[in-house]
């Protein structure tokens, strides 16, 4: 499993060349987004699925991280490789069940909260992009063909 001395960012975790396919599909998806977004987007998605390796309990990225998540795995080969590298498995991709299959008995939603996700990235080393978890919104929503609707890592396999 991955483990970081120092403050670090997403980014360092692939190569350059995987960087600028995965940014640049997120600007070719989300044409809506400003021009800085794809490169913040990827470099926190990246530092999520990190601290994924370690977590115990699910952790949710925010919609525009999910962005980012989503990206990644279309390109099935260098996810699963950088999955391997980082956390020893697969991190899989697991959203929430609808509203509707919710009742009295249904556990908490797996959406986790936030700010559990902004602590495990913290702890493990990685620079939080503050805005990209604090609920900025982005005209992407209606122009990206992806979830983000409470999606989360199944950390038992």
């Amino acid at each position: 499993m991955l483990t970081v001395e120092r403050i670090s960012t997403g980014r360092t975790l692939v190569s350059d060349e995987l960087f600028t396919q995965l940014t640049g599909r997120i600007a070719r998806d989300c044409p809506g987004l400003a021009a800085d977004l794809p490169a913040r987007i990827m470099d926190q998605a990246l530092a999520f699925l990190a601290a994924c390796a370690n977590a115990t309990e699910p952790l949710g990225p925010s919609d525009l991280v999910d962005i980012g998540w989503h990206t990644f795995i279309l390109h099935t080969r260098e996810y699963a490789d950088f999955c391997e590298r980082i956390a020893g498995r697969f991190v899989h991709h697991q959203p929430d069940p609808p509203s509707d299959d919710a009742g009295p008995t249904a556990p908490e939603p797996l959406g986790a909260p936030i700010s559990r996700t902004v602590a495990a990235i913290r702890a493990a080393g990685f620079a939080l992009d503050q805005e990209l978890w604090g609920g900025v919104t982005a005209d992407c929503s209606s122009k990206c063909s992806q979830c983000h609707a409470g999606c989360h890592n199944s950390p038992t396999g």
